[in-house]
């Protein structure tokens, strides 16, 4: 049983570290598809609905018995959790920049760890605290502030707000998607992202759609790849990882995202910011093989009166 728990854990280690990889990815296609928040989202889900529907008819898991009512109720929840999620986070990007945006938005692993203590009761331990730490700083070392962007305040602590109003609404879906284990994680995304087609539909400029190739061709990989492929490794992950561990491999996330901005926009990266990388990746190693930054306590010998300890 333990040998089982252990390649469940490894599996689930390398699908969240691919699903971190492809969506840090993400900012670039937003900001180059040149959509409103909403209409990204809206087309994101409405391509990735038939995407993981086809999945999902493939395996064999749109069953009766899979679509309870709980199931169903906790899917939507979530799913209104992570439309909201998806909104708030591209709004960010073009009002605090893609680099900005994605810093604050990686607050979510410590609103995740912090909902798995209050939730499910689960217990920290001091070398995990101790990773996070060190990952927390290595993303303030990652991330550097250029004066344009402060030039614009509100506009800049608007987008703030709205990444940290997405970390939020992301770690209430991933804590919604524990509940669920032993639901099938391609039910789960499509639930979801049907839903989202449903809340969305209302607040679309369809006239403002893309005419070109181009812009649906960046919208089309959102939909298909960052939706119908990203989210069943990312919901796999969940389900197999403890809560600690899912919040230190999500800092692969910006390491990505700042690459990105340097190819697709020209950003280039201070030795600070590969130092706070590095710290990041060392820290994710840290939580994922176990590695202690605190000693082992070692307890005194007991006291025997006297007589001979066996």
């Amino acid at each position: 049983m333990a040998n089982q728990t252990g390649k469940e854990i490894r599996r689930g280690a390398l699908e969240m570290i691919a699903a971190m990889l492809i969506s840090g990815t993400i900012g670039w296609l937003v900001v180059a598809s040149g959509q409103s928040p909403q209409n990204v989202v809206f087309v994101r889900c409405a391509l990735g609905a038939p995407t993981l529907l086809a999945i999902c008819l493939a395996l064999g898991i749109i069953r009766k018995e899979m679509l309870t009512w709980r199931t169903l109720g906790l899917a939507a929840v979530g799913g209104a959790a992570i439309v909201a999620n998806w909104v708030l986070l591209f709004a960010a990007y073009s009002r605090a920049s893609i680099s900005m945006a994605t810093v604050a938005y990686n607050t979510q692993p410590f609103m995740l760890v912090a909902l798995g203590v209050v939730v499910f009761r689960e217990r920290i331990t001091a070398s995990t605290a101790a990773w996070l730490g060190v990952a927390f700083i290595g993303l303030m070392l990652v991330v550097k502030v250029q004066p344009a962007v402060l030039a614009v305040p509100g506009q800049y602590l608007e987008g703030i707000g709205y990444a940290l109003g997405a970390a939020f609404f992301y770690a209430v879906s991933s804590i919604i998607t524990k509940r669920l284990k032993g639901t099938p994680a391609q039910l789960i995304a499509l639930i979801q992202v049907t839903l989202g087609v449903l809340l969305l539909a209302p607040f679309v400029n369809y006239r403002a759609l893309p005419t070109t190739f181009l812009p649906w061709a960046d919208l089309g990989t959102i939909g298909v790849v960052h939706t119908g492929i990203v989210y069943i490794l990312l919901y796999g992950a969940i389900q197999k990882l403890p809560t600690s561990m899912t919040a230190a491999l999500s800092f692969i996330y910006p390491i990505v995202a700042i690459v990105c901005d340097r190819f697709a926009f020209g950003q280039t990266l201070a030795w600070v910011q590969l130092a706070g990388a590095a710290l990041i990746l060392l820290a994710a190693a840290g939580v994922n093989f176990g590695w202690r930054v605190m000693p082992r306590r070692v307890r005194a010998p007991a006291a025997c009166g006297g007589a001979q300890c066996d």
